[in-house]
């Protein structure tokens, strides 16, 4: 099967002297984004040949700690909706929603986040 388009998605990381995260800036020009600022990038890729998962966590200095909590939260939540799509399981979907909820109660988060 031929390729008929590829997309590109960027991440320019600013690093400090002591190569600490001070600007983390992404592009995903098919997704309108452009060069715009962030604060914080979870990145999961999955390597078939050995089986595991390889990630790129990175924060800015900038990243307040209440943020981080939220970012948390909702990419939890975020991944419990991946999840069910991606297996149709909807009984493993449910548990980890059950445990985002008690994330967010433990770490006292507002409900709209």
């Amino acid at each position: 099967m031929a390729i008929k388009h590829t997309s590109e998605i960027k991440l320019n990381v600013g690093l400090d002297e002591n190569k600490i995260p001070e600007t983390i800036h992404w592009t995903a020009e098919d997704g309108g984004i452009s060069n715009e600022e962030t604060k914080a990038v979870m990145l999961s890729v999955w390597d078939s040949k050995k089986k595991e998962s390889l990630r790129i966590d990175l924060w800015t200095k900038e990243m307040p700690v209440d943020e981080m909590k939220i970012f948390f939260h909702q990419t939890l939540s975020a991944m419990a909706d991946t999840f069910q799509r991606a297996t149709n399981d909807d009984k493993m979907s449910a548990t980890m929603r059950d445990f985002c909820d008690y994330f967010a109660e433990k770490l006292e988060l507002k409900r709209d986040n």
